[in-house]
């Protein structure tokens, strides 16, 4: 059995102008080399994009890390100089001198042979120390259990109302 043919199936067509025929010729392969290209274009943006995919975690890795380790390195030397303090502080300790020294303003030692004047209260605009509180009631008349209750009701008030009275 024979199949039927379409028209102009079978025959070959004639060629219209300088060899270019409707069925393909050179239309076909200018239509191939636009979508050739298209593919070669696309397979290069492909790998362009693997490419920056497969480097772009390690980068990031490697900037965290970076700011990590200058973090690091401004806490060691933060570190180093309070050691180097710490060293300095132990050094002025080990001196008999500044123990000595200390000892006396802080705690107000004295050495055998001297006299000490301790001054109480604070120092005034004039450059001298402000009157005791108590100097005004020590100075009243009276019996003295008058005076000894006097002193307490002053040292039972706040600081402020010591300065205030003045």
């Amino acid at each position: 059995m024979r199949r039927p043919t379409r028209p102009g199936a079978g025959a070959a067509a004639p060629r219209t102008g300088a060899g270019a025929s409707p069925a393909g010729g050179p239309q076909r392969r200018s239509a191939r080399r636009r979508t050739g290209l298209t593919t070669r274009a696309a397979i290069l943006a492909v790998a362009v994009c693997a490419v920056v995919l497969s480097v772009a975690y390690p980068l990031r890795a490697f900037v965290s890390q970076r700011g990590e380790i200058s973090a690091m390195q401004q806490h060691q030397r933060g570190q180093q100089q309070r050691v180097a303090a710490l060293q300095r502080q132990r050094d002025r300790l080990a001196d008999p001198a500044y123990i000595r020294s200390q000892a006396r303003q802080r705690l107000h030692f004295v050495a055998p042979g001297e006299t000490t004047l301790l001054l109480l209260g604070p120092p005034t605009a004039a450059g001298r120390p402000a009157q005791h509180p108590d100097a005004g009631v020590a100075a009243t008349p009276g019996p003295w259990y008058a005076r000894l209750w006097a002193t307490a009701q002053v040292a039972a008030q706040p600081a402020a109302a010591h300065r205030s009275s003045r």
